[in-house]
């Protein structure tokens, strides 16, 4: 209990959140080099997430080497797992969609013939951008949007942990 105290507590956890959506990109952009897949607007959507989450704490780590205040990490804590509760909400309206709860947004349910954007081959031909309503790849029942989702909420939950043990315990280094 003590490792993950100190693991959470300071400027650990944001930096260990920066390499979590490091790695969520990481695998978005695998899963559409090598798997083929290519990203409907609500994926690039859900990736946006990671990419301010990214922006917003290394900003923010920034600040706190010039002003090292144990409220200001506390806050950034904060921040970082309300970023990851919006990561919530759109995966789990993604998923929605993919399960015909949710109507799609504008343009993401048209069906086009395009050629697939990691055709680069192609660069004259219309793009063929994928239906938000198909989720084309699923593992113990939930579909990428939903993993994300599931993800982004431990993620969430770790980082309001790291906020709690930050305001009771962090003594500057």
């Amino acid at each position: 209990m003590m490792a993950l105290s100190t693991l959470l507590s300071g400027w650990r956890w944001p930096v260990l959140a920066v390499i979590a959506s490091a790695a969520m990109l990481g695998g978005a952009h695998a899963f559409e080099t090598f798997g083929g897949l290519a990203p409907c607007p609500l994926c690039l959507r859900q990736r946006e997430v990671y990419w301010a989450l990214i922006a917003m704490t290394l900003t923010g780590l920034g600040i706190w080497r010039l002003v090292p205040k144990r409220r200001f990490l506390v806050a950034l804590n904060v921040l970082i797992g309300l970023v990851f509760v919006t990561g919530v909400v759109v995966a789990a309206y993604h998923a929605g969609v993919e399960w015909k709860i949710f109507p799609p947004p504008a343009g993401c349910s048209v069906v086009n013939a395009g050629v697939n954007p990691l055709d680069m081959g192609s660069l004259d031909q219309p793009l063929f951008i994928p239906r938000c309503n198909d989720a084309p790849w699923h593992f113990i029942g939930l579909s990428m949007a939903g993993w994300n989702g599931v993800i982004s909420l431990v993620l969430a939950a770790i980082s309001f942990a790291a906020a709690a043990i930050t305001l009771r315990s962090y003594k500057p280094a």
